[in-house]
């Protein structure tokens, strides 16, 4: 038997780490060698560690196709993608077990737009489109506390039997970081900073769109947990 994966708090906070290259964390980027850039992946989670779980956040941008036309449109818009890892000991915290909650664009406009004492909740379905709808049910929850927010994610497995909860206590200063990020990501999972790019540089539209805007892996897919 294999032994579990367990993820120490070093790990997260070491650049090299390996962890987030398979994880969902597909925040990346190819850039040409002209002006010094660097060509290579980009992975830039933002991590919160708290006694009882870890949240870790990440864009994952969106996949993008040719049309007969020569055009290159969003074949599938990105998300925000926020994972949960419950801890099993002091600084650790147990992959194997870590839940995963896409937001979707309009889901993070809605986050973006908390204000003190206000509270939202997100219900999904990851098999909605299959003969098992409606066995699995997520549902996020953002409520305010004395500094700052509860997130809490709640999984319902009627096909495992299990009902899960994890939350984390994300202080104000936390929650502002957060909002701040997924503000900037918006345009980007929407696809609309691609758009915005081509004018400045129409010769790469297409060309390098789906290198610069890679499809989130299979593995990166809420609907895997």
């Amino acid at each position: 038997m294999n032994p579990r994966p367990i993820v120490k708090l070093s790990h997260f906070l070491n650049s090299g780490n390996k962890l987030f290259q398979r994880g969902i964390s597909t925040a990346r980027q190819s850039y040409g060698a002209e002006g010094g850039r660097n060509s290579g992946r980009i992975f830039a989670d933002y991590a919160i560690f708290k006694g009882k779980a870890a949240l870790s956040v990440a864009p994952v941008l969106p996949s993008f196709s040719k049309t007969d036309s020569g055009y290159t449109k969003v074949d599938r818009r990105g998300v925000i993608m926020l994972t949960f890892r419950p801890a099993i000991g002091e600084r650790k915290y147990d992959s194997e077990k870590k839940q995963l909650f896409a937001l979707s664009v309009t889901e993070v406009g809605s986050f973006i737009s908390l204000g003190p004492g206000d509270s939202c909740e997100f219900f999904h379905d990851p098999l909605m489109q299959s003969r098992d709808a409606g066995q699995v049910r997520k549902s996020l929850s953002i409520k305010p506390h004395t500094d700052g927010y509860f997130i809490s994610l709640t999984v319902a497995n009627n096909i495992l039997k299990t009902n899960e909860r994890l939350t984390v206590p994300v202080s104000t200063a936390e929650f502002a970081v957060m909002r701040a990020a997924f503000s900037f990501a918006l345009p980007h999972i929407m696809g609309w900073a691609h758009s915005t790019n081509q004018v400045l540089d129409d010769n790469n539209v297409g060309r390098d769109s789906l290198k610069v805007h890679p499809q989130a892996s299979s593995s990166s897919s809420e609907w895997d947990r």
